[in-house]
């Protein structure tokens, strides 16, 4: 059997991990992000069903409005393409500690999306949400932005801001993932992790995590985390050796991500290649059932 491949990075073209202790406390999360006080949920949707009637007109801002009336507001206004309103009424709420205004505004200056593209206010607004709400109910309204915001900074961490105070730093990167893959249960957070594990980002690499943390976003529908956890299965790296189920995954993943990602196609055609014709079946039938019990959706991304 052909060696092992490393898969290519779901970012950049090869996978990165990290190493700091997954029972990383709030406190050295915090410590980090007040250092810098003043990275994707990425358009999938999180802010669907804020629509309706709202006690604020657009073109009104009352000063004793609440903030999850000034989010309200700056959503709708955004919604219809008003991003002078929009920006006005989400720093509003922003400054009051909304969380998701706080993100939606991390978003735009991230994204340069009515506002001037600028990384290090990006940060600093998910600095800002990490610091006040890590210990919002991971089950809360809450929860998916402020678990970005963590996802958010440990991708600023991990590729550092040119020209700014953040420079790559594994160590710190890995804590964010492992706060929002832990506490919150992040699929995203947990491919991260589970990619700095595999790669050795931040220390030497950790099979055995990569696949726990894998496994936990594959299971949640992960489309990355099926790949690598496919791969990992496939190859027997952290694990007794599992190509039936390897393949089955990475199936899986190629199937859903539609080309999106090429390394997902080239690590399945890599393992299809080399599995003998009895588990090219069985890993067949499997993935079909679990696209028919599924369906090609992105699961994490939809909830």
């Amino acid at each position: 059997m052909a060696a092992a491949t490393r898969p290519a990075s779901a970012d950049s073209g090869a996978f990165s991990p990290l190493k700091a202790r997954l029972s990383a406390t709030k406190w050295q999360v915090m410590r980090y992000c007040n250092a810098f006080s003043g990275a994707a949920l990425f358009g999938l949707g999180l802010l669907s069903g804020l629509s309706g009637a709202y006690a604020l007109d657009a073109r009104t801002l009352d000063k004793n409005a609440t903030p999850t009336e000034a989010f309200r507001l700056g959503f709708n206004a955004y919604k219809q393409g008003d991003k002078t309103t929009a920006i006005e009424a989400l720093t509003y709420a922003a400054e009051k500690g909304h969380a998701a205004a706080q993100w939606k505004l991390g978003r735009m200056y991230a994204e340069g999306d009515g506002l001037a593209k600028d990384d290090m206010k990006a940060f600093e607004m998910f600095s800002e949400i990490a610091d006040g709400h890590a210990d919002d109910n991971p089950d809360g309204s809450s929860a998916r932005f402020v678990a970005n915001a963590f996802v958010e900074l440990g991708s600023y961490y991990r590729e550092g801001i040119p020209n700014s105070a953040i420079k790559p730093d594994f160590g710190r990167a890995r804590q964010m993932f492992a706060y929002a893959a832990s506490y919150f249960g992040d699929p995203e957070a947990q491919l991260n992790l589970a990619r700095m594990y595999y790669e050795g980002e931040g220390g030497d690499p950790d099979p055995r995590q990569a696949v726990r943390w894998a496994k936990l976003a594959a299971t949640k529908g992960n489309v990355r985390a099926q790949a690598l956890l496919g791969h990992m299965l496939f190859e027997g790296e952290g694990v007794g050796r599992e190509p039936v189920l390897g393949l089955m995954y990475l199936n899986v993943a190629r199937d859903r991500s539609q080309g999106a990602d090429p390394w997902i196609q080239r690590l399945q055609e890599q393992a299809f290649s080399v599995a003998t014709e009895t588990e090219r079946r069985t890993a067949l039938a499997l993935s079909d059932d679990w696209m028919a019990k599924h369906g090609g959706r992105d699961q994490a991304s939809a909830q």
